[in-house]
């Protein structure tokens, strides 16, 4: 088994794409790149903390390899915002690749290069590529949202824009 962490601005958002996928054995929502331990949702809220939502995906390579996980993460955002993601704003929602590994780092370096030179976008690609860093995970009301909270999970993602920007932009 293997982790990926990927920070797609609301981590409840980054969970669906990859949660049905064979080799997947589990996603856990979180906080990852900040300077706070343990911090708690209302820390991260905040933008201080330097934390970003994120989530940490372990998987199967042989299964499901990291280059078919960086193929779903790259469709699910707009990696040409540094601001946050869609209707999410400030730091903690900005978009990350947390690498932990070489072999990681250099998928995760060529899928980024892939998606700028594919003239997709005409602003440059801002998703940083990082290494792992301690990894907290988010209160139990955050895990598995979209299925706990659905009405309001739906709601909230049909709001965002998120959508919309996929579909216009990745299909």
């Amino acid at each position: 088994m293997e982790k990926a962490t990927f920070a797609g601005g609301c981590f409840w958002c980054m969970v669906t794409p990859f949660e049905e996928q064979p080799g997947i054995h589990g996603i856990i929502s979180g906080y990852a790149g900040g300077h706070v331990e343990n911090p708690t949702y209302e820390q991260v809220k905040t933008g201080e903390t330097g934390h970003v939502e994120v989530v940490e995906i372990t998987f199967d390579p042989e299964v499901f390899p990291y280059e078919r996980l960086l193929e779903l993460y790259w469709p699910q955002i707009d990696p040409t915002d540094d601001g946050g993601q869609f209707q999410d704003r400030g730091s903690q929602y900005r978009t990350a690749i947390f690498v932990h590994n070489e072999r990681q780092r250099q998928l995760a370096e060529q899928s980024k290069q892939d998606v700028a030179a594919s003239g997709r976008f005409h602003q440059p690609i801002v998703t940083e590529i990082r290494d792992a860093v301690p990894f907290y995970p988010a209160e139990d009301y955050h895990q598995d949202y979209h299925k706990k909270n659905e009405k309001h999970y739906k709601e909230d993602r049909a709001m965002s824009g998120r959508d919309e920007f996929i579909n216009e932009n990745w299909k």
